[in-house]
Formats: structure tokens, C-alpha cells, sequence
């Protein structure tokens, strides 16, 4: 098998910066016709596994900077049809306190500005997204899981927010009553625009706080929120996290073909776009 085709992807949130040994993966940067894509392709759980991280492995791409276009499209072009991604949310619910690994299956989109779909010239198309994340490999996820004796909340809705900022007391109430249990935020753009080219997606999210104040569980005080903590509880968790990555990618049906939202000619069209240089403006 070639060192740059995989079937699938693996996307690292806040804290997941590697994933795979250097001296047994490659390294690419990759062009698309949106710039160019940081892909890393190794072995991972029996499987090869083309690994990104969305902030940069220095943590340097703001969450409304991501390239998230470019970055779906590259993993397409390696022959990706399915994505697990990691993130790190906050917790807005007592029922998903800090520690919890979280199965999302909803989103709510409160971001704005973002480049999200791939047809917005010269084609229309119009996603259905009732399901954000793909029902199989959701299911799929929760009995790997299961089996590996992990504790996870198999379902979850994940308001994502803009960024980089965290929320307010009041978006942190106003969230909850929304519906939401957790918060974060790069989930969107990046699962439609994997849907649109018919890759399907599933989350492992992981609760690395209260949100904005919030007492992470009844009867206890509220913890002061910031990147200090959130990353130390990411540093402490991972690899727990990189288990559970792990536990799921062994679990992938080796046939699994994607979700067949978009017409599969229009999937080609995009991917045949021209790329565009690393050095283009």
C-alpha cells in the first residue's frame, strides 16, 4: 500500500499533536486547491491511518483560522472514507462532568464567517445533515468502547462556538438550555464539509472542564477556566484518549465506503479541482 493512501483519517484536537511513531510514518504536505494540508500517514491499531492536527502541532492555527477545506479535501485525495476526530469540549450539563469521553452525535452552530461548504461555484448542493456524524461508525465506536471496558456518554450535542475566546456565564447557561452538553470549537465546519464529500464522520470528545464557570459536579465549587487547566487535564488524559482512538480503529469494518450524501460525480468534480501551489497567495 502506498505510504500516502489510507481509508482512514484520524483529526487531533487541543493536546493530540502525534500519534504515530516517526521513524515507522511519513510525513506530506499535501496541496489542495485551498493550500496545502500537514498529513502524517502511519499504522495505528492494525490499520494505516492518515493523522492530522487541526491547530498546527504547536498549537499555532486559531480555531476560526483553520483551513478546515483544505484539510478535509486532502484526506479525500488520500482515498479517506471515514474520519474519527478527537476535541477537547467544556461541559455545560452536571451530567458530563470533567474526565467524561463523549460520543457526539449533534451539533449546534453558533460560528460565524467560516468557509463551509466545498459547492459555492459552479455546483449547489444541498447536504442533509439531520445526522451529522455517520450512524454506523457512531455505532460502531460506542461498542468498541464498550468492549474495551471504557466509560463513555454515547451521545452528545456540542454547541461550537467561535473562538478563540471561551464563553460567557450567560452562553454557558443559554447553551444548556439549548439542548447542549458540551462545548468547543473547530466540530464545525469539518463534519459537513466531510459529509460533502461523502466521508463519514464520528467524535470522541473529551470534558476537560465546566465551561464558564460552572460547578462541574452538584454540591461542589465552581474551578476558574483556562488553558492552563485545560491542557494539563489533556496532558494527563491522553493517553487514555489514544487507547480509546485505538480501541475504535481496530473496531472499523475494513469495507466501510462512506455515507453517499453528495452525488458521487459532484464528489469529483471537487476533487478534481486544480491544486494550488504551497507558496500561492
Amino acid at each position: 500500500m502506498s505510504d500516502t493512501t489510507a481509508s482512514i483519517a484520524v483529526i487531533g484536537g487541543s493536546g493530540l499533536y502525534s500519534l504515530f511513531d516517526p521513524a515507522s510514518s511519513t510525513s506530506h504536505a499535501i496541496p489542495t486547491p485551498y493550500g496545502h494540508a500537514d498529513v502524517t500517514v502511519g499504522d495505528l491499531g492494525g490499520r494505516r491511518v492518515a493523522f492530522l492536527t487541526r491547530h498546527g502541532t504547536d498549537h499555532s492555527v486559531a480555531p476560526h483560522l483553520i483551513n478546515y477545506r483544505a484539510n478535509i479535501w486532502a484526506l479525500a485525495s488520500l482515498g479517506v472514507t471515514a474520519i474519527l476526530s478527537s476535541a477537547a469540549v467544556g461541559g455545560v450539563s452536571a451530567a458530563y462532568p470533567p474526565g467524561t469521553l463523549v460520543l457526539t452525535d449533534q451539533f449546534i452552530d453558533r460560528t460565524h464567517g467560516r468557509a463551509d461548504t466545498f459547492y459555492d461555484h459552479g455546483s449547489v448542493q444541498h447536504l442533509a445533515a439531520a445526522d451529522p456524524f455517520c450512524p454506523t461508525l457512531h455505532g460502531i465506536a460506542a461498542a468498541a468502547l464498550r468492549e474495551a471496558g471504557e466509560h463513555v456518554a454515547e451521545s452528545g450535542t456540542v454547541v461550537v462556538i467561535q473562538g478563540p475566546r471561551f464563553s460567557t456565564r450567560a452562553e454557558s447557561v443559554w447553551f444548556a438550555a439549548a439542548g447542549a452538553h458540551t462545548v468547543n470549537m473547530t466540530l464545525y465546519p469539518e463534519v459537513p464539509l466531510a459529509s460533502e464529500l461523502n466521508i463519514g464522520t464520528v467524535n470522541l470528545s473529551f470534558v476537560t472542564d465546566g465551561d464558564a464557570g460552572l460547578a462541574p459536579v452538584a454540591g461542589t465549587e465552581a474551578e476558574e477556566l483556562s488553558a492552563v487547566l485545560i491542557f494539563a487535564r489533556l496532558r494527563e488524559a491522553q493517553p487514555r484518549i489514544v487507547s480509546a482512538i485505538e480501541a475504535i480503529i481496530r473496531a472499523l469494518p475494513a469495507d466501510y465506503a462512506g455515507r453517499k450524501l453528495i452525488d458521487p460525480a459532484e464528489v469529483a468534480a471537487v476533487l478534481g479541482r486544480p491544486v494550488r501551489a504551497r507558496d500561492a497567495a
